[in-house]
């Protein structure tokens, strides 16, 4: 099993920053794409960005030039820098990480950490 805890999440307003931090342990051998997803009330949860083991990324089109994800494989971190951070942003962020076991893919789930955006 994998285990993912995110941290770094709070309140913050308008045009602020907010850095989150997603850590894996347990079996995490094999772990390729790790990533964020948010969910607003009464919304469905949606893609924030991505990142790959050797490094390349994806973002979703309402975060580029604003957020910038990363990790460090060596201590088994995710890391998400938010910065000009818009009410819209207000969401349960979650941390995901994949792989393929026994040759079915398998997605991890952390269990979220709530970032608020508002004046």
């Amino acid at each position: 099993q994998v285990q993912l805890v995110e941290s770094g999440g709070g309140l913050v307003q308008p045009g602020g920053s907010l850095r989150l931090s997603c850590a894996a342990s347990g079996n995490i051998f094999g772990i390729y794409t790790m990533g964020w997803y948010r969910q607003a009330p009464g919304k469905q949860r949606e893609l924030v960005a991505g990142i790959t083991s050797g490094g390349t990324t994806n973002y979703a089109d309402s975060v580029k030039g604003r957020f910038t994800i990363s990790r460090d494989n060596a201590k088994n971190t995710l890391s998400l820098q938010m910065t000009s951070l818009k009410p819209e942003d207000t969401a349960v962020y979650y941390c995901h990480a994949d792989r393929v076991l026994g040759g079915s893919p398998q997605r991890y789930w952390g269990q979220g950490t709530q970032v608020t955006v508002s004046s």
